[in-house]
């Protein structure tokens, strides 16, 4: 009989000591579903960072975290302006998000979008991945997210349906689409365009019935979204501004999870954040990229800018980079040129 009941004591321990473990494993504030948002769903390298971020995640926690992606910044209604505000807020959990589209929240982020200021993708890693990058993260952690690595939408380049653009004066009176950004509109109404700003979600319809003459993204934008059937017949490759995207979480959410799933969280973003950077950036170096030779195959007109005529913008444009360096913070600015002079090509 004292045996029996030994036996059965010790089994309850166990069962006590299994349900304890269970606990430690997903501690009962974690959420049974986590709400990732980005602008553009997974045809687009920006969606299927967001997908490879989620399935990392679930992967290396054994299920414990599961990410929802919620693609055409559904949760605040399509207004990608507003997707920062919803991050500290709570409305959203975690985010893959444009510098752009958080620039009228965070001031400094304008940085990347002064006009001519990367010329290549070096020099976008030596901001990203220098002290520059670090500079950002610290300002995004006080202004109350948790950043977590970076990923990349690629260089921005300007489409439309009426002409070639190879000179600042091609641009006067052309109506272009474009985000939520002061900094954008100052820019393409210095070039003597008629910029409006619209969300990507009305973007498209746009361009279809002519009210907007263009707009200007990555081309893997245009390749996924098949612009060229909305009349967008010529693409000029200007490079002038690059839109960088960073990873980050809600702090509240964060603070729930364990030491042990922050880190797996973090390394999974960085991740992803890599294959990201890798599949917006493929087939668009060498001297004759594969994403424009496709582009070109389809009727569409491709301008690629010699130097004299890319400099004939930056001139242009310069009072513009000037205005908004004093904005954006002056010594942020010479650090981020220093950092570009000193790249690696």
């Amino acid at each position: 009989m004292q045996r029996r009941t030994l036996i059965a004591a010790l089994a309850a321990v166990g069962m006590m000591t299994s349900a304890t473990l269970g606990w430690a494993q997903t501690p009962s504030k974690y959420q049974a579903e986590y709400r990732l948002s980005t602008v553009v769903g997974t045809a687009f390298p920006w969606g299927k960072a967001g997908e490879k971020w989620a399935e990392l995640v679930k992967q290396r926690t054994n299920g414990r975290i599961n990410i929802k992606l919620y693609p055409g910044v559904s949760l605040v209604a399509g207004d990608q302006t507003r997707e920062f505000t919803a991050i500290r807020q709570g409305v959203i959990d975690l985010a893959i998000g444009s510098t752009i589209n958080w620039s009228p929240q965070i001031k400094q982020l304008n940085l990347f979008s002064l006009p001519f200021l990367m010329p290549d993708y070096a020099a976008i890693d030596a901001l990203t991945q220098g002290e520059v990058g670090k500079d950002l993260f610290k300002v995004l952690d006080k202004a109350g997210v948790v950043p977590l690595a970076w990923g990349e939408n690629g260089f921005r380049e300007v489409t439309n349906s009426k002409r070639e653009l190879r000179k600042p004066e091609d641009f006067k009176g052309l109506k272009l689409r474009v985000v939520g950004s002061p900094l954008f509109l100052d820019t393409l109404t210095a070039l003597g365009a008629n910029p409006t700003q619209m969300s990507w979600a009305d973007a498209q319809p746009a361009l279809a019935s002519g009210a907007v003459d263009g707009q200007e993204n990555p081309v893997t934008i245009f390749t996924a979204a098949k612009l060229h059937t909305v009349g967008q017949k010529n693409v000029t490759m200007w490079g002038y501004v690059a839109d960088p995207l960073i990873f980050v979480a809600n702090k509240e959410v964060w603070e729930g999870w364990t030491k042990e799933d922050q880190k797996i969280v973090r390394e999974a973003a960085i991740d992803a954040g890599k294959y990201n950077i890798q599949i917006a950036r493929e087939g668009m170096t060498g001297a004759d990229p594969a994403v424009l030779k496709n582009i070109e195959s389809l009727g569409v007109k491709v301008v690629k800018l010699t130097p004299q005529e890319r400099a004939e913008f930056v001139k242009v444009t310069r009072p513009v980079y000037d205005k908004w360096a004093k904005q954006i913070g002056p010594d942020l600015v010479k650090k981020a040129e220093a950092a570009i002079a000193a790249r690696k090509k």
